[in-house]
């Protein structure tokens, strides 16, 4: 079942940030754009290269009003743990949300049930908490945060410029498309 241009479902969690234990919900996702960044598990391989690259984008998200949750469904202070204990992860300013219970991954639909484990899943929700754009890869492929950076520019893009999209390898500041009959074929 895709969670695509579904609303995301109340959530409540313990997550670990900065140096801090805070409770994180679905409400304070409202009212910005949200990248739900799921992956398997702390003290991995592939993960803490996803985690570290998103890190280093994360600044440039900021600006364009993004928070960054990433989820796993190991505890916040297993996150603490692995913040304090890898110099990739240690880079990390966002959430780390715990998610021992499941709730989050069920209802992004990325919790792989017999192993109690995330797949590695991103998630980037609107404003409205409406899932927009969604990516999954098996476990031993891991995400590009450039390419992340791309898709939420071209999400918020055809949500300020209703009747557009963008083509593919779209970057911002380039054409987009208008939709219509005249095009049909043409492209």
């Amino acid at each position: 079942m895709s969670v695509l241009n579904k609303q995301i479902q109340p959530f409540t969690a313990q997550a670990y940030k900065q140096g801090e234990f805070l409770t994180v919900t679905d409400e304070d996702t409202k009212g910005k754009w949200a990248v739900f960044f799921f992956y398997p598990a702390d003290f991995t391989f592939v993960c803490p290269t996803e985690l570290e690259d998103l890190a280093d984008i994360y600044p440039m998200l900021q600006k364009m009003d993004v928070e960054v949750y990433s989820v796993s469904t190991d505890t916040h202070f297993s996150h603490k743990a692995w913040h304090d204990s890898s110099p990739a992860i240690g880079k990390i300013d966002f959430y780390m949300l715990g998610d021992q219970n499941h709730a989050i991954a069920r209802n992004f639909d990325c919790l792989r049930e017999e192993q109690g484990l995330a797949d590695r899943a991103t998630f980037v929700v609107d404003p409205d908490g409406v899932v927009q754009v969604m990516e999954m890869t098996c476990e031993g492929v891991g995400r590009n945060a450039t390419e992340l950076l791309r898709k939420v520019k071209a999400a918020q893009y055809i949500r300020n410029h209703p009747g557009e999209v963008c083509p593919a390898k779209w970057e911002e500041g380039e054409d987009t498309l208008a939709p219509s009959l005249d095009l049909v074929g043409k492209i």
